[in-house]
């Protein structure tokens, strides 16, 4: 609501800080109804605001901005922001609303407009998160709403891959709203991985869970995590054909898959396999990406530390008897991209003109353009 200097000062005030914006839920405090009650009298103007939960972690922020807000059409009149709490019959009509009326379950649909895209790989060491991780951020910084769930339980490396893990080995956690759960974001990707959910001090051990505890995590994921729209979600696949790759095939059939390989003949035979898999649920293999591929030395010599060729014969194998598979790209070995898996800042953007980071931007914009059309298809607009 734009501020109108005819309104009374309340009024004014109102419509300032209820433009302010949570940091977590990324829509204004005033159609979240945050802003329970704002009064001015000479003496000054208090706002009060409903924040979602005891101890959120945005609250400092929160009443820094609505403060500043307040003060812009205050006149000089001293400002007193009080914090206090929804109530739970509060806090179920905001789930209710963030979820846009819809029962608890799987949004992701094959009516949604959320393009899907599992990326998987045959065996492990091919770089797969990196990748992922790396085409998140590529994807955000063209100005689509992306998500990602990392979804290799076992071998979790996205938060740290994401900037999301502190000097001190403390990932970053979601916020809870009673049943829902708000992802953290980094570099304009919501995120979620089963890290964030160890208990202080286990981020470092093991996550030894067999199939069904698998199942009910990654199903978690998709009902419970609120990621608001997006354009895409990628998902961050354990390698190999097992239970997580069942789960996925069962919970989204209408997903494509990204296929990646390193240039390994060993490699890109395994690889073909989980193509296959995820046919045989109903997913669509949308291409393959080639990673560790040959690095050009600055004297031009080439250097082919796993060979060459694997990604093509990879496509050429699943294009066999089915739909063409492209090969939608090949990144080649780059310091530059191992260290910013390291340092938790994605190539793409802490040396975006480095060999690998051009090819993957190449990736993502080729990903963009292998996406389903919406022409002939019914929109979720309604009346109200």
């Amino acid at each position: 609501m734009p501020v109108n200097a005819d309104q009374p000062l309340a009024e004014r005030v109102r419509a300032a800080v209820g433009a302010v914006s949570d940091p977590e839920l990324r829509r204004p405090l005033g159609e979240l109804d945050m802003i329970r009650d704002v009064t001015a009298t000479p003496a000054g103007i208090r706002v009060d605001v409903a924040l979602t939960i005891v101890g959120c972690p945005a609250s400092d922020r929160i009443e820094r901005e609505v403060r500043a807000a307040a003060e812009t059409v205050a006149g000089g009149t001293p400002v007193e922001v009080a914090l206090g709490v929804m109530t739970p019959e509060q806090r179920a009509e905001l789930t209710e609303r963030l979820r846009g009326g819809r029962s608890r379950g799987i949004p992701f649909t094959a009516d949604s407009l959320t393009r899907v895209i599992a990326v998987t790989s045959g065996k492990g060491g091919v770089g797969k998160s990196t990748l992922t991780a790396n085409l998140a951020v590529a994807l955000a910084q063209s100005g689509r709403s992306v998500g990602l769930i990392d979804a290799d339980v076992h071998g979790f490396s996205i938060p740290a891959l994401l900037g999301l893990v502190d000097a001190e080995g403390r990932t970053t956690r979601p916020t809870r709203i009673d049943d829902l759960i708000v992802p953290p974001v980094a570099y304009g990707v919501k995120t979620v991985s089963i890290g964030m959910f160890l208990r202080e001090g286990d981020e470092g051990r093991a996550v030894a869970w067999r199939g069904p505890m698998l199942h009910r995590t990654v199903q978690q994921f998709l009902t419970d995590v609120w990621f608001g729209d997006l354009d895409i979600l990628l998902i961050d696949m354990p390698p190999g054909t097992g239970d997580v790759a069942i789960s996925i095939g069962q919970l989204l059939p209408h997903a494509d898959v990204l296929v990646v390989t390193t240039p390994q003949q060993a490699a890109a035979d395994v690889a073909v396999r989980s193509g296959l898999v995820a046919r045989q649920t109903g997913q669509r293999v949308v291409g393959v990406v080639e990673n560790m591929a040959p690095l050009t030395l600055p004297d031009g010599t080439v250097l082919d530390l796993f060979g060459s060729g694997g990604g093509e014969e990879v496509a050429r194998a699943l294009s066999a008897d089915a739909e063409p598979v492209p090969l939608l790209g090949s990144v080649p070995l780059s310091p530059a991209l191992r260290a910013g898996g390291d340092s938790g800042l994605p190539v793409v953007l802490g040396a975006p003109d480095d060999p690998a980071a051009r090819a993957i931007d190449a990736i993502a914009t080729a990903l963009v353009s292998s996406g389903p059309r919406l022409a002939g298809r019914s929109l979720p607009f309604g009346v109200r």
